[in-house]
């Protein structure tokens, strides 16, 4: 089964309120097992409009990521996340 990376490029815009993001999203990383493979680290920008903070995040599933998303816990968290940042996210299938 092919393994699924959630890519996401943010602009946070309230980084105290950001904090409240990221709390109330952890138990739907831990409960669908989220790897953090690339998390707000140095980064060059080659084409496009970047944003500041990327993010790559491996699922065991492209299923397993959806339901990440999908789930109460996820979505109560990007209510938040709204709030104080804009963000691009994908789901994409890899190896």
């Amino acid at each position: 089964m092919a393994k699924a990376y959630w890519i996401a490029s943010v602009q946070v815009n309230d980084p105290e309120r950001y904090k409240d993001y990221v709390s109330t999203a952890k138990p739907a990383f831990e409960r669908h097992g989220a790897n953090f493979l690339a998390r707000g680290g140095a980064f060059e920008e080659l084409e496009g409009d970047v944003r500041p903070r990327n993010v790559v995040i491996e699922f065991a599933s492209l299923e397993e990521a959806k339901a990440c998303y999908n789930s109460e816990e996820y979505q109560a968290a990007k209510a938040i996340r709204q709030t104080c940042a804009d963000a691009n996210m994908v789901i994409v299938e890899g190896n």
